[in-house]
C-alpha cells in the first residue's frame, strides 16, 4: 500500500500501464531509470504484436540498452507496476539491473516473492536489491478493473 506521494518512475510505470489498458493489453507498465533520469518507457503489448515475450519489462530493457548502447544496465532501475515472472526475472539478472521496484504482487505469476523466486536460486549470476509495495495500490486497482471489466 502507499503511504506517500509515488516516485515518479512508478508514477511514469502507472501511465505506461493505463496506455496498455487503452490498447486492450494487461495493463502493466514499466520504467528503466540511470542516474535519476527516466531512459526508457514500456508498456505491455504481448497482443499488438503478438509476441508472449512484449512483456514490459523485456520491452523496457531492450529499450534501454539500446539507448546506452550496451546490453549490461550496470547502475539502473527498473520500476514496474507488477511483480515481474520468471522469464522477466531472468532478463532483469542477466541485464543487470541494480535495483528492482515493483508495485503490485502477482501470488499467480510473479517470480520475484512467489513462484520461482529466481533472485533466490545458488544459479542465479546476480541479484538485484528489490522494493516491493511501492504504487501497490494504484497498480492493484488498475488490473482488477481491467479485468473486471473483461468478465
Amino acid at each position: 500500500m502507499t503511504r506517500w506521494p509515488l516516485p515518479a518512475p512508478m508514477a511514469l510505470a502507472l501511465a505506461e500501464a493505463e496506455k496498455a489498458a487503452a490498447q486492450g493489453e494487461v495493463p502493466i507498465g514499466a520504467v528503466i531509470v540511470k542516474d535519476g533520469e527516466a531512459i526508457a518507457m514500456a508498456h505491455n503489448l504481448t497482443r499488438r504484436f503478438p509476441d508472449p515475450t512484449a512483456h514490459a519489462e523485456l520491452l523496457v530493457i531492450r529499450r534501454a540498452a539500446q539507448a546506452l548502447g550496451n546490453e549490461r544496465l550496470d547502475g539502473c532501475e527498473l520500476w514496474v507496476t507488477l511483480e515481474p515472472c520468471a522469464m522477466c526475472a531472468g532478463a532483469i539478472v542477466h541485464a543487470r539491473i541494480a535495483r528492482l521496484y515493483y508495485a503490485a504482487a502477482d501470488p499467480k505469476g510473479g517470480a520475484v516473492e512467489h513462484g520461482a523466486r529466481v533472485f533466490e536460486h545458488e544459479q542465479c549470476l546476480h541479484r538485484p536489491e528489490v522494493y516491493p509495495g511501492i504504487g501497490e495500490t494504484e497498480a492493484a486497482d488498475l488490473l482488477r478493473s481491467f479485468f473486471r471489466e473483461r468478465r
